[in-house]
């Protein structure tokens, strides 16, 4: 654990990560980058952890953007290289295992990003989440542009990016910017039984479905199919599809080990 990672194992094979900078709304910062990739490369070696949920300290915020301290004085080459150097958002989107952004508060501009590199999101309704850096004379930098319309459409995209307005939680489940709002005080118990759920499956399984469902991004239709189909064939091989389907035969619950 570091200073501003707080990285704790819970039950049912989850993980949480919790951003720690709560005096600066646990805007990110270089250490919060180094912090966050190691800790996604430990936990993608822990066989016990199976679901990762990310969340920021403090209540008021889940990630309120960027450290923008960062950006004064900064040179472009610099820029570019320090995005390159901590590239978290894509380290997420490429870890193994499901991740779900439990979104508490002010999720802003990288904040938002890192939450759409996530698996899943689930918000309390009362979260402001934007895309604020035309504010800046900027615009998203780490996936903003990308992967917000593949979220909600190209026209709520271009709408958040150029205007710089923050929505509510319950606003983002509507466009589906998240998969669903819930009351603040229902939020940790919705996110955690959601991980539970997650972390009583089939590891291998559990890559599978990840990898496959981000291909449909890349693959046109048909290359997808295939690699779909040869993902559901491999699964065949293993110890875990062999005790799900005797489990489901005999009417039991699977207790599934990962080979």
């Amino acid at each position: 654990m570091s200073d501003v990672l707080i990285v704790e194992k819970l039950e049912g094979r989850v993980a949480r990560l919790t951003v720690n900078r709560p005096e600066k709304l646990n805007a990110l910062n270089g250490a919060v980058r180094c912090a966050l990739l190691a800790a996604l490369s430990d936990l993608a070696a822990e066989d016990e952890v199976r679901v990762v949920v990310l969340t920021g300290a403090g209540g008021r915020a889940f990630i309120a953007g960027a450290d923008i301290g960062e950006f004064k004085d900064a040179r472009p080459v610099e820029q570019y290289r320090r995005m390159k150097a901590g590239n978290i958002y894509d380290a997420v989107e490429a870890f193994p295992k499901p991740v779900i952004a439990m979104i508490n508060g002010f999720c802003l501009g990288g904040g938002c990003e890192l939450a759409m590199a996530c698996d899943m999101r689930v918000a309390a309704s009362t979260a402001k989440i934007g895309q604020p850096e035309i504010n800046l004379g900027l615009i998203p930098g780490a996936g903003g542009t990308q992967r917000l319309p593949r979220l909600v459409g190209e026209g709520w995209a271009m709408r958040l990016i150029t205007s710089g307005e923050f929505i509510s939680g319950t606003k983002a489940a509507e466009i589906g910017l998240v998969e669903v709002a819930v009351e603040p005080g229902e939020l940790e118990e919705h996110v955690m039984k959601l991980a539970g759920a997650i972390g009583g499956r089939s590891p291998v399984a559990l890559q599978a479905a990840k990898e496959s469902v981000l291909a449909a991004r890349r693959m046109p239709l048909d290359q997808g199919l295939k690699f779909e189909s040869a993902w559901f064939s491999l699964l065949f091989s293993t110890d875990d599809m062999a005790e799900g389907v005797d489990a489901f035969l005999s009417k039991r619950r699977p207790e599934f080990k990962g080979s």
